[in-house]
């Protein structure tokens, strides 16, 4: 099997109903942040089903189905390494990291990101040095912003919050939605491991916060507290 023939399977799989409705739900239009995707209609329950199916596919063609034009077609790469990435050896685990590494312009939409970077970046990151995040904090690319965040998903799974937190600084002030959402709904994932460094980090903070990083941030907290801090009574 090689990335034309996966390709085939997914084109056969296409629905023109499905594809259009996916090019306005991830903003394909002009001016919009996906400006230009192009979409086949494929459901992702199916795009799973395909990538477990072909998770030995070999990595340079796993990499030529990353750059594909096709959205399903890269989102179906990232989950077949998604696939390989727990039973590889270290060593194909940094080949794989570094593939995705160098095809981070391929990872462009905010489904790809949030399927992939705890996974991957995250799952390679965890006992390294982490620096790397924190170039893509300050990359003036959106999607590279929301990968640093959204790959200290799998550091707080394994109660590590101090880069969800030295990140969140960083995109405290971001100017894009998809960041405020991912930034908060971060912090709420550290805050239902523990609330009280949640609350430490948003006094001081809080006031000045995008409004939707904040409320994704307090959607676990006691209903009267959430609505002292909508209020801005903290």
């Amino acid at each position: 099997m090689n990335a034309e023939e996966i390709s085939q399977i997914l084109h056969n799989h296409a629905n023109p109903d499905i594809a259009e409705h996916s090019m306005r739900f991830f903003k394909t239009g002009p001016g919009e942040y996906a400006e230009g995707d192009r979409f086949l209609g494929i459901r992702v329950p199916e795009q799973r089903k395909i990538a477990r199916k072909y998770k030995n596919l070999g990595l340079e063609d796993t990499e030529k189905l990353l750059q594909s034009d096709y959205h399903e077609e890269r989102l179906t790469a990232l989950f077949i390494l998604e696939y390989k990435f727990p039973k590889a050896t270290e060593e194909e685990q940094e080949r794989i990291y570094r593939l995705y590494l160098n095809n981070l312009n391929h990872i462009n939409n905010w489904d790809l990101i949030d399927n992939s970077a705890p996974k991957i970046m995250g799952a390679w990151l965890i006992d390294k040095p982490k620096d790397i995040l924190y170039e893509l904090a300050e990359s003036e690319n959106l999607w590279e912003r929301r990968i640093a965040i959204m790959t200290t998903f799998r550091f707080i799974r394994n109660d590590q919050f101090d880069d969800t937190f030295k990140i969140a600084e960083i995109l405290l002030q971001d100017e894009h939605d998809l960041i405020h959402k991912a930034t908060g709904w971060m912090l709420r994932e550290m805050g239902k491991k523990d609330r009280k460094l949640l609350e430490d980090f948003l006094k001081g903070r809080y006031r000045h916060m995008p409004r939707t990083m904040l409320r994704y941030a307090i959607e676990k907290l006691p209903e009267p507290l959430r609505k002292s801090y909508l209020e801005g009574k903290i």
